[in-house]
C-alpha cells in the first residue's frame, strides 16, 4: 500500500463546484480511507468518481493529463480544483516513493479523455511500450499499454479503463489488477463496468447522489440494472422507444 487516506483541509473547502457534488463534498468533509490494495469507485456519469480519482492521481504526482510521474513540480501540473485541494496520507513506503527521484516513482494514471491519444503517440517512445499501438484497435492498444505500464509494484490510477475494452478484454484487466495487488501494488479505479467491479477482494465504493458508500458487488445498482436489462431489455427500452 502507498496511500491510506485522501482528504481536504477545512480551509480549502469551498461552496463552489466540484464541492457541490455530493461524493466530492463527502470526501472533503470526511475523507476516504484506502483499506485494500484495490479500491473501485462505481457510479453513473456526473457522480464525481472521475473527479475524485483524477485528484488522487494528481496528489500522488502522477501526470494530471494521464501518464507516469510528472516531470514538472506538482504545482505546475495541477489541472483540477480538487487536485489543488486534495491531501494524501501515505504509508512509509508511499512517502519514500514520493520523496525519491522521478525515475524511481512507479505508477501510472490512465485517464479516459487522453487514453486514445496516448496509445497513438507513445508507442515506441523509450520508457513506454514497444508496440505500435497506433496501428492496433483501441482495445488491443489499451491492453498493450496495461501490459507495459502496469508491471512494477507501484500506485496505479484508472479512470474508466473499460471504455475501449470488450467483455474478454475486461476480464484480462481484472486478472491484471489482481496480479498488481498480489505484487504489492495499489490500484484506484473509477468504472461503470460490473466486470471490473467484480474483482474478488476489492473495496467497492458506490458513488452517487447519496455521496460515497461502501458496498458489495451484488448490491451495486449497476449490477441490478444489468441483470434486469439482460433478462428483459423491453422493460427498459419501452420507456425510450416509440
Amino acid at each position: 500500500m502507498f496511500v491510506e487516506r485522501a482528504y481536504v483541509r477545512p480551509e480549502n473547502l469551498t461552496a463552489d463546484w466540484p464541492f457541490t457534488v455530493p461524493a466530492v463534498r463527502q470526501l472533503a468533509l470526511e475523507g476516504i480511507e484506502f483499506d485494500t490494495p484495490v479500491t473501485i469507485l462505481v457510479g453513473d456519469n456526473g457522480s464525481g468518481k472521475s473527479t475524485i480519482v483524477e485528484a488522487v492521481a494528481e496528489g500522488f504526482q502522477l501526470d494530471s493529463r494521464g501518464g507516469r510521474a510528472s516531470r514538472p513540480p506538482r504545482s505546475e501540473t495541477i489541472s483540477t480544483l480538487l487536485g489543488e485541494a486534495i491531501e494524501l496520507e501515505t504509508t512509509p513506503r508511499g512517502a519514500r516513493m514520493l520523496r525519491g527521484p522521478r525515475l524511481q516513482k512507479k505508477g501510472f494514471f490512465l485517464r479516459a479523455e487522453t487514453a486514445f491519444e496516448m496509445t497513438e503517440n507513445l508507442g515506441g517512445v523509450p520508457g513506454y511500450w514497444e508496440e505500435d499501438t497506433a496501428s492496433m484497435s483501441h482495445g488491443e492498444g489499451f491492453l498493450a499499454v496495461f501490459r507495459a505500464m502496469f508491471q512494477d509494484p507501484g500506485f496505479y490510477v484508472l479512470d474508466e479503463p473499460e471504455s475501449a475494452l470488450s467483455f474478454t478484454a475486461c476480464l484480462h484487466l481484472v486478472a491484471l489488477m489482481d496480479e498488481l495487488a498480489e505484487s504489492g501494488s495499489q490500484v484506484v479505479c473509477a468504472t461503470h463496468s460490473p466486470i471490473l467491479a467484480s474483482l474478488p477482494g476489492a473495496d467497492i465504493i458506490e458513488v452517487g447522489d447519496h455521496g460515497l458508500r461502501r458496498t458489495t458487488w451484488d448490491r451495486l445498482e449497476i449490477v441490478a440494472h444489468w441483470r434486469r436489462y439482460l433478462d428483459d431489455p423491453g422493460s427498459y427500452l419501452r420507456h425510450l422507444l416509440d
